[in-house]
């Protein structure tokens, strides 16, 4: 594994590559890929989120657990799907927050290419998994890795919106610096925990709030359509 074309992330990141942790997990996805199992996503989209979104550019971080398992789905950037592909129950809750909040109408589509673009940094705990095994490749490793992603962002950059939907994230954002950044907490977006406290939690709302009053562009929130 190479990480390239991501601006700002390899001076800080190339070293992991280098540590026992992550020796252990390349030769776990060869041995995977030597066997015949069917990986998500695609190799060249293991480290897309850094890819598309620079470091100086972070400007809020949305934590997923692991990608989606189902062919075609998956591209590197938590909670997005590629375009084409039917926007999943998850993302559905997403829009219809976003809707509720700021007025957004719910986009046609799944692909979140545009707000990585703008500094949203999607980033899945677990980066690469099993076709139809959620969760397979947890625990090997990866976890780690992002870990190292997200105290990057925390030491590195200023005035950071975390948004932290559900326990798995939010202790995954527990070392965050609340002096520096922002926290937002709610439930996860899934249909069987929405209703807990994601629906009208204006996380997107306050996230420009916060932006814009440190100095920072609030997000453009609505995604263009996708021809």
């Amino acid at each position: 594994m190479v990480l390239e074309n991501a601006p700002g992330w390899q001076s800080w990141l190339a070293p992991e590559f280098d540590a026992p942790y992550m020796q252990t997990l390349q030769a776990f996805l060869q041995q995977e890929q030597l066997a015949g199992k069917v990986i998500y996503p695609d190799a060249k989209h293991w480290f897309h989120a850094l890819e598309a979104t620079p470091l100086e550019q972070v400007r809020v971080v949305i934590i997923g657990q692991d990608p989606y398992h189902q062919p075609d789905q998956a591209h590197g950037l938590s909670f997005s799907v590629r375009p084409g592909i039917k926007t999943p129950p998850s993302l559905v809750n997403i829009y219809k927050e976003l809707e509720t909040d700021m007025g957004i109408p719910r986009a046609s589509h799944g692909c979140l290419e545009n707000w990585a673009q703008q500094g949203v940094l999607l980033l899945n705990a677990v980066l690469t998994v099993e076709n139809s095994k959620a969760g397979s490749h947890q625990k090997k490793g990866w976890e780690q890795f992002t870990d190292r992603i997200i105290a990057t962002v925390n030491e590195q950059c200023e005035n950071v919106v975390f948004m932290l939907w559900g326990s798995y994230a939010q202790k995954k954002g527990a070392k965050i610096d609340l002096q520096r950044h922002l926290i937002l907490e709610s439930a996860h977006p899934s249909p069987l925990a929405a209703y807990r406290g994601f629906f009208g939690c204006q996380h997107f709302s306050q996230a420009n709030a916060y932006l814009s009053a440190n100095g920072r562009s609030p997000v453009d929130w609505q995604l263009p359509e996708i021809g």
